[in-house]
């Protein structure tokens, strides 16, 4: 390593992981220790090095991809992985980023998600910033987004292994589901309502894992629109008259409260208010298009919609 006392402008490096799997570093002469990060990851130590992450899925996708080493700032409203809080510099909100602090931080590259931070990617490219905004929106777009972000920092492969395992869980998932149909189950009509205040169902993935998790969003017509003001159940009454088995809270930045689902005028005859069936899934779980929704969010579906299921399944009258 005392020979490394002069980088090199530019250099293209091989060397092997501890997997005894070749791996190629090409850009600016490394520092030792990067070889050593890129030799226990498995990650070929290429791409951007200073990456700052408006939004919470990134952040935790490159954490278990082990490169969070490259991430220079994230979101404020970080909470996955919880250590990021304590370790990166929060730099930005969803519809507004501290730009000056963020451009402090030196970044080459800066990951976004939606048209609602275009305002904020427009800034920072002007400002000379490479920026990424990904538009993820289905439980597909959700795996390329996963699998595009590992492909910038030199992890395909590491990430494959991850991409491979979410999908094998969401196949089993299916097929506990068809065994629990073909033994004369039925699925269970799921609200999911992601704000209350005015009322906002599903989003895409959301409802596709619902699907996958063995019920039937009672808003699939609303669930392909990408943006919350198309998703508004301008009735409340509607909820009412499509009878939902379970409800499902997930008010994106404050506490779900099932006893005021319950109050709302007509909701008492909802077979899932009448049956003790509304839960909370905390919004990180399953309202950001990453890792979280295809592990911890679907887990939780698929448990609650199974229970149901095995208890109410049979029971066409419920």
């Amino acid at each position: 390593q005392q020979g490394w006392a002069q980088r090199l402008p530019l250099a293209e490096v091989v060397f092997e992981d501890r997997w005894g799997q070749p791996c190629r570093w090409v850009g600016q002469a490394p520092d030792p220790r990067d070889l050593v990060a890129a030799a226990q990851t498995g990650c070929a130590d290429m791409g951007p090095r200073r990456i700052v992450c408006l939004t919470e899925e990134t952040t935790e996708w490159l954490y278990l991809l082990g490169q969070e080493h490259r991430i220079v700032g994230i979101s404020g409203y970080t909470v996955r992985p919880r250590r990021a809080r304590q370790e990166k510099p929060r730099v930005s909100a969803f519809l507004s980023a501290k730009i000056d602090q963020l451009l402090a931080l030196k970044p080459d590259h800066v990951f976004g998600f939606s048209d609602l931070q275009a305002n904020i990617a427009a800034e920072l490219i002007r400002a000379g910033v490479a920026v990424t905004v990904f538009n993820q929106r289905s439980v597909e777009q959700i795996l390329a987004m996963l699998a595009q972000v590992a492909a910038l920092v030199g992890c395909s492969d590491v990430a494959a292994g991850h991409l491979a395992a979410m999908r094998a869980r969401l196949q089993g998932m299916q097929e506990a589901v068809a065994q629990r149909l073909a033994a004369g189950q039925r699925r269970p009509r799921v609200y999911f309502e992601e704000w209350d205040e005015p009322l906002i169902s599903a989003i895409r993935w959301v409802s596709e894992l619902i699907g996958i998790a063995g019920g039937e969003d009672i808003f699939p017509e609303l669930a392909t629109q990408p943006h919350g003001k198309d998703r508004i159940v301008h009735d409340p009454q509607e909820v009412v008259r499509r009878a939902p088995d379970v409800i499902i809270g997930s008010w994106c930045g404050k506490k779900f409260r099932p006893e005021r689902v319950a109050q709302r005028p007509g909701w008492s005859d909802i077979p899932a208010v009448r049956h003790g069936q509304v839960f909370e899934i905390k919004s990180a779980d399953i309202l950001q298009p990453g890792p979280a929704a295809l592990t911890d969010g679907v887990e939780q579906l698929h448990r609650i919609i199974t229970e149901w299921m095995d208890r109410h399944g049979h029971d066409r009258t419920v």
